[in-house]
Formats: C-alpha cells, sequence, structure tokens
C-alpha cells in the first residue's frame, strides 16, 4: 500500500519522499514531545512553495489524511499523524532581511533560533518563541507570545504578509491589501486554512546586545517575592517582559551549594530597549535581594535560548496555557504551593510558570486577529518533563490538576499553542469570531482536508 502511495505521489512531487522502510524514516518522523509516536505512510519533505502545492494536490486527489510539521513542538503531536501524508517544511529554511524596509521574509520551515541568528545579523528581530527550536509557523499562525510581546505585541501582529497554499492547491498572498480576510484567519486561527509557505514579518530594533537573565529566590521566599513582582511589572513600563517560576535549582556551580536540588524561585526577565536604559527599570528586580542574580548585558540570541537547556528534545512533556483573571494574594499562595509540591514529588524537571503579558499586546483590538483573549495580564503556563513511559498517565494527572486548582482565578480560557485539550478550540475564540472562522473554513478548506491542528470544523460537518 506504501508503495503504491509512494509511486503516486512522487508524479506529482519532485521533493524527497520518506518511506516507512527508509534508514531515515524514524528520525524524519520524530516529534519534539517523545510522548507521541505518530507513523506517517509517507513523509513528503517540501524545499519549496511548488513542492507544498504538489503535495497538497495529491492528498487532496487520493484522499488521504494530511498533517502539517515545522518545528514539530504540538504538545498532543497535531504535528503529524498515523498513516497519511505528512508535509514536512523543514527545507523551507530561507531568510531574507530587507534591513531598509524593515521586513524579514522566512520560509515555512524556519525555527526561532535560525530567523533570530538571521535578523540580529542586522540589530533586528521580532517576537519569536522562548525555545529556539520552535517553529515559525505553528507559533506564528497560533498566535505567538514571545519575550519582546509586552512592547511588540504577538508574532501574528507582527505579520505584514504571507504566501498561503489552500486545500484547492492555489497559491494566494494574504495581507491586508490582498485576501484580507485569509490575512485575518492565519493570524490565530492556525493551520485550518492553507499551509503558510513564506511568511513576512515586520522586524524592530533590539540587540544585538541587551540587558536581560534570570535571578534566584531560596522557595521560602517566594511569597513576599511572587508579590513583589507583581507590584513591579503592574506598574512597569511595556519594555519590562518576565516571567515567574518555579523550578528546580540545577546542580551548577554557580547556584549556592544549599539550593542545588532544591525548589527555588526564578524570574527571568529583560529589557526590551538599548541596555544602559534598562538598569533603572530592572533595579527593583535586583532590589529584592537574589541569591543568584545573572541579570546582565548578555546577546539577544543567547536570552532568546536561556530556557533551552531545560526544555531538550526527547523528553515526555505535557505543558498547558490558562489564562488568569489577575493574580491576587490568593492565586499568589494557590500557585505556590501547587508549584512547590509538584517539583518536589512528581519531577524535577518541572518549570511552573506565570507569565505577565504585557500592553503590547492588548493594544491590539480584539477583532483586528482571529487571535482572542487580548484582555488577560498573566498565563500560568506549567510544563511537566519525564522519560519514563510508565509515568505518562501520572504526569498527565499532575498537570490536569493543576490546571484545575486555577481555575478560580482563570478567565475559563486558554492560549491554543500550549493547550492540549482540543475540545476547548470554541471557548479560545468566542461565539461570534468562531462563527466567522466557521465561515472562512466553508471558503477555504470546505471538506477539511487540514484538520490536523486545534480544528476548526466547516458548517456541514460540524456538531451542533
Amino acid at each position: 500500500m506504501t508503495e503504491a502511495i509512494h509511486d503516486q505521489l512522487a508524479t506529482y512531487f519532485t521533493g524527497e519522499i520518506v518511506r516507512r522502510d527508509e534508514a531515515n524514516y524514524d528520525e524524519a518522523r520524530t516529534l519534539f514531545n517523545a510522548m507521541i509516536e505518530k507513523r506517517p505512510a509517507l513523509i513528503a519533505r517540501c524545499a519549496s512553495t511548488e513542492h507544498v502545492v504538489a503535495a497538497v494536490n495529491y492528498a487532496r486527489t487520493s484522499g488521504l489524511e494530511v498533517a502539517v510539521r515545522c518545528g514539530g513542538h504540538s504538545v498532543t503531536g497535531l504535528s503529524s499523524l498515523d498513516d497519511g501524508l505528512l508535509i514536512d517544511l523543514a527545507g523551507m529554511k530561507a531568510v531574507d532581511v530587507d534591513a531598509d524596509a524593515r521586513i524579514a521574509r522566512a520560509g515555512g520551515g524556519v525555527l526561532w533560533g535560525e530567523f533570530d541568528r538571521a535578523t540580529q545579523e542586522h540589530g533586528l528581530h521580532t517576537p519569536g518563541g522562548r525555545v529556539t527550536t520552535t517553529g515559525v509557523g505553528g507559533f506564528t499562525t497560533g498566535g505567538g507570545y514571545g519575550w519582546t510581546s509586552s512592547k511588540y505585541g504577538l508574532a501574528c501582529d507582527n505579520l505584514v504578509s504571507a504566501e498561503v497554499v489552500t486545500a484547492d492547491g492555489r497559491v494566494l498572498t494574504a495581507s491586508a491589501d490582498q485576501n484580507a480576510d485569509l490575512f485575518w484567519g492565519i493570524r490565530g486561527g492556525g493551520g485550518n486554512f492553507g499551509i503558510v509557505a513564506r511568511f513576512d514579518f515586520r522586524v524592530h530594533r533590539l540587540g544585538p546586545m541587551v540587558l536581560a537573565g534570570m535571578a534566584l529566590w531560596p522557595i521560602e521566599r517566594a511569597p513576599e517575592v511572587v508579590r513583589g513582582w507583581r507590584r513591579i511589572v503592574e506598574g512597569a513600563r511595556d519594555e519590562l517582559s518576565t516571567g515567574c517560576a518555579v523550578i528546580t535549582a540545577p546542580p551548577e556551580e554557580f547556584i549556592p551549594e544549599h539550593l542545588r536540588g532544591r525548589p527555588v524561585l526564578a524570574i527571568i526577565g529583560m529589557y526590551v530597549g538599548e541596555p544602559d536604559a534598562g538598569a533603572a527599570v530592572m533595579q527593583p528586580l535586583k532590589d529584592m535581594q537574589p541569591a543568584v542574580d545573572l541579570i546582565q548585558p548578555m546577546p539577544y540570541t543567547a536570552f532568546q535560548a536561556i530556557v533551552d537547556p531545560a526544555n531538550p528534545p526527547g523528553l515526555r512533556n505535557y505543558f498547558r496555557g490558562d489564562y488568569l483573571d489577575g493574580l491576587s494574594d490568593e492565586a499568589i499562595d494557590v500557585y505556590l504551593e501547587r508549584a512547590e509540591h509538584t517539583v518536589s514529588t512528581t519531577t524535577p524537571l518541572a518549570q511552573l510558570i506565570v507569565f505577565r503579558l504585557g500592553a503590547g499586546v492588548s493594544r491590539v483590538a480584539d477583532d483586528a486577529t482571529a487571535f482572542s483573549h487580548r484582555d488577560a495580564d498573566y498565563l500560568f503556563h506549567p510544563i511537566l518533563l519525564w522519560d519514563d513511559p510508565a509515568q505518562d498517565e501520572d504526569q498527565i494527572a499532575v498537570g490536569r490538576r493543576l490546571g484545575e486548582s486555577m481555575a478560580a482565578f482563570g478567565t475559563g480560557t486558554s492560549y491554543l499553542n500550549f493547550t492540549p485539550d482540543r475540545d476547548r478550540v470554541r471557548d479560545a475564540y468566542g461565539a461570534q469570531k468562531y462563527q466567522r472562522l466557521v465561515a472562512l473554513k466553508d471558503e477555504y478548506d470546505p471538506e477539511n482536508l487540514f484538520r490536523h491542528n486545534q480544528n476548526i470544523e466547516p458548517s456541514h460537518t460540524a456538531v451542533r
């Protein structure tokens, strides 16, 4: 069966085709989350928009199910599938920076670390993933919170144009002036309306050096420090971008011996501007007298990679992203109690994060893009990592209980890029916006070819 599919696809597709019996198949199908084991019938590795068109046309005419992968970071493995055709964009790596026009054009397979390296050669950036192996594609079409979103908004807010391959094989330009409805939909609507083969981003001056880093406190001081952090960030300029987390202190020389291997409170932050200008803005964090203070001038690319060692590929993981309705004293106490318990008893690799989201996101009108819930002030983002398959059920249960424990302080909605629950798609947009997205789905993908995602079903298949 696979051989026949291969022979048929090869008449359409001139890129590389990886079959199950080939030596590189297991490497080619591997996803970031080692808990996900998907075995596509074939993997079509694309190096051009023409390759994407050929793969889409073949899948549509042959009735094969399709999944699309850029970075492969989907927590539930939505960037692959069993038995169907995996369209892999990893060969589409070009990044072209027009420094004068302040535009960077990125192929659909670019990872954020690759994008950052290319744009930083010109002292430019756009808000991007906090883990450098994250793909530009899913991150941007799902919204895209980055460290500089506090000032410059989401990744999708900085998208000025995109080249989109639709389910019927057309190649469309989506921008404010061309196919504006599609442009609205791909900025937060995920991969529901087509495959984005190229992203054109607005880029901003930043770097190559920024004032940034991490500070650590003993967990006993966490109630005091998180309240102090809340006071600082709620009165801060948009240039201050931070998050706090309960983690296990690593066994490194820069960690005091009495803290190694113990739960600690971390604050990670960056001043989104010139390092000298940020010293006074960052000082209140330093004034809380951390046990470890690594906030200092560093390359922007180094800060973008600061959490990479704690989030390597090849581990099993569960994470989620729930919006919080403020951060009350009670919410802080519940967060810290559950977080300390989790890292102490469940897995030392856990990271229980609360991000301050910032005005750069909320300044964009809610109806300007498909992305929703811009008025949320905080995002609760627990990350659980482990390597023993026998722990899967228990770890997932812990993750769900963490979400439940913070639900009383939440808005009832979630950030889909971090959400493992596909039944929360409607809530992520609200009824009116969801119906607009269904209308777009009816127009651009009425047969739901692109359904291995946080799916918006066309009206004729949706359950009422």
